[in-house]
C-alpha cells in the first residue's frame, strides 16, 4: 500500500524542545489553530480556545511554571484551553470526559499542521496551572489543557527518536486481552 502524505507528515511528527532563532510566522500557528478548530466536538459544541503567547518575558514566566527551562527557547507559545459548561449542561457528567477528547484531537491536529508547515512542538502537560491561569488572566472555570512551544527544529543536537509500539501489542479481537482474529465460521451452502 502506498503511503500518503498524511500517513508521512503522521509518521514523521515528533515532539521538539530544542529551537533554532528562526521567527516563524504567526499567520502559520494561525493555520495550525485552524486545523485544530476542525477536530470533532460532541454535539458539535466547541469548547477549545488559544491563547497565543510571543512575548519572551511571559514564554519565561510559564517556563518556571512548567520547570522546564527548555520552553525558554520557543519563538511562540500555544496554550490550548477548554471551557466544558455548555459539553456538562448538555450531556451532565460525560460533559467533562468530552471535553478531554475533544482537546486531544484539536491538539493532534495542531500538531499534525504545525508538523506539515515545517515548524516544531512538544505538548506539554504537565504545569502550574494556577501560575498559568494568573499569569495569562485565565478564567478559574477554564481548564488549560496544554501548552505548545513553537519553532523551527534545531537538528544540530538532534535528541532521540520516539518510540514506537508493535501494532501487534495494541489490538485486541472483540474482547480485552484477545490477540487473535477468529476466523469467521464456515458457511454451509
Amino acid at each position: 500500500m502506498k503511503a500518503r502524505k498524511l500517513d508521512n507528515i503522521i509518521e514523521k511528527r515528533h515532539s521538539v524542545r530544542k529551537f533554532t532563532k528562526k521567527m516563524p510566522s504567526w499567520r502559520d500557528i494561525t493555520h495550525a489553530i485552524n486545523a485544530a478548530r476542525l477536530a470533532p466536538a460532541a454535539g458539535n459544541i466547541p469548547v477549545i480556545k488559544f491563547l497565543i503567547v510571543k512575548d519572551e518575558k511571559t514564554i519565561d514566566e510559564i517556563a518556571e511554571n512548567c520547570q522546564q527551562d527548555w520552553i525558554k527557547f520557543a519563538k511562540f507559545l500555544v496554550v490550548a484551553c477548554s471551557k466544558d459548561e455548555n459539553l456538562v449542561l448538555n450531556y451532565e457528567k460525560r460533559g467533562k470526559r468530552y471535553a478531554r477528547q475533544q482537546a486531544g484531537a484539536a491538539i493532534q491536529n495542531f500538531l499534525l499542521k504545525i508538523e506539515e508547515l515545517g515548524l516544531a512542538s512538544c505538548w506539554v502537560g504537565a504545569f502550574y496551572d494556577k501560575g498559568i491561569k494568573k499569569l495569562l488572566k485565565i478564567p478559574d472555570e477554564v481548564e488549560v489543557e496544554a501548552i505548545l512551544p513553537i519553532g523551527y527544529e534545531d537538528t544540530k543536537n538532534k535528541g532521540k527518536t520516539r518510540r514506537k509500539a508493535d501494532l501487534g501489542s495494541l489490538v485486541f479481537w472483540e474482547k480485552w486481552g484477545n490477540k487473535y482474529m477468529q476466523p469467521p465460521a464456515r458457511q454451509e451452502i
